[in-house]
C-alpha cells in the first residue's frame, strides 16, 4: 500500500510530513519511520512528523527524530507543520496546536511562519558553557572567531557523550557573535551530526546571549548554515522568558509516495 508524504525545510531543517488524520500510523514504528529518514535508503530528512486530530485545537504535532523515536519539541519543524496544514486548508493565518511540550500558538504570511515557544525559566552554568530547555535540552558554548573552518562533530559529541549528558543526550550549540547577529551551527541528539539549522537550538542561543540584559523586549538575529531566522522574546527576570518567537521561512520542497510497510 503506498502511503503520501510530504517533504518541507526550515531553513535547511527539512522533514517528512505526513497527514495522520484518517491513515493512523503507529506511534511505536520507529525503525520503519528511521528507514524513511535514511538520506541514502530512504527518502531523506533530518525527521518525520504527523499531523493528527486533537480535540479543542487546529491539530497535534507528533515529532520523530532521523533515528525514528519520538523525541521532545522540534522548533523548525513546528513551523514547518504549520506551513503543511496552511497548504492543506486546515488553518488559515493563524493556528493553535498541542505537541509534545504543549499547546502553541503560530502565524503565517507569505514566506515567512512565526511559531510561539514555550516559557523558559532557568538558565544552568557549566562552567563557561550555559544549559537550558527551550521544548528540548540544549548546552551552549560560545567561541571566538569565524565558525566556517571548525570541525564541529568531535567537540560536540564529547559534549553529548559525556559524563553528564551520555544517558539522555543533549543538543549542542556553537555560537559566534558577530555583532549584528549571531552565527550558530548546532548538533543534535537523535540525529546525532549537525543538522543546517535547529529552531528551539537557535531560541536557547537567543535567550542566553541576553542572559545579563536588563528586562524587556528584545529581538536577536540569528545566521545558520541554512538560513536566517529571527527570534522576539521578553525578558522578565533574571532567568525568565516569556512571549518568545521563533520567526523565519517554512517551505514546501516536493511530495511524493512510499511503501507503507
Amino acid at each position: 500500500m503506498k502511503l503520501r508524504f510530504y517533504k518541507y525545510h526550515g531553513t535547511g531543517n527539512d522533514f517528512i510530513l505526513i497527514d495522520n488524520r484518517r491513515i493512523a500510523l503507529s506511534h511505536d514504528t520507529y525503525e520503519r519511520y528511521g528507514r524513511w529518514c535514511h538520506r541514502r535508503f530512504g527518502i531523506g530528512a533530518d525527521g518525520l512528523i504527523l499531523l493528527e486530530e486533537e480535540a479543542g485545537y487546529d491539530f497535534r504535532m507528533v515529532y520523530y527524530n532521523s533515528d525514528g523515536r519520538q523525541s521532545s519539541m522540534c522548533g523548525n519543524g513546528g513551523r514547518c507543520i504549520v506551513q503543511f496544514a496552511h497548504d492543506l486548508g486546515i488553518i488559515g493565518d493563524r493556528a493553535r496546536f498541542m505537541a509534545i511540550d504543549g499547546e502553541h500558538e503560530a502565524r503565517v504570511s507569505p514566506g515567512r511562519v512565526e511559531l510561539k515557544m514555550g516559557d523558559v525559566d532557568g538558565v544552568e552554568k557549566i562552567g563557561a558553557d550555559f544549559y537550558l530547555n527551550t521544548g528540548s535540552p540544549h548546552l551552549v558554548r560560545f567561541k571566538e572567531g569565524s565558525l566556517g573552518d571548525l570541525d564541529l562533530i568531535p567537540e560536540a559529541r564529547a559534549i553529548r557523550y559525556g559524563d553528564r549528558f551520555r544517558e539522555e543526550g543533549t543538543n549542542v550549540n556553537l555560537v559566534s557573535d558577530c555583532g549584528d547577529y549571531l552565527d550558530v551551527r548546532t548538533y543534535e541528539r537523535g540525529v546525532e551530526d549537525e543538522t543546517y539549522s535547529c529552531g528551539t537550538g537557535v531560541t536557547a542561543v537567543a535567550l542566553v546571549q541576553h542572559l545579563c540584559s536588563a528586562p524587556g523586549k528584545y529581538v536577536q538575529k540569528i545566521q545558520t548554515p541554512g538560513g536566517n531566522l529571527e527570534i522576539r522574546f521578553e525578558k522578565t527576570g533574571e532567568n525568565n522568558y516569556r512571549n518568545i518567537w521563533l520567526c523565519g521561512p517554512a517551505e514546501y520542497v516536493f511530495e511524493g509516495e512510499i511503501d507503507r510497510e
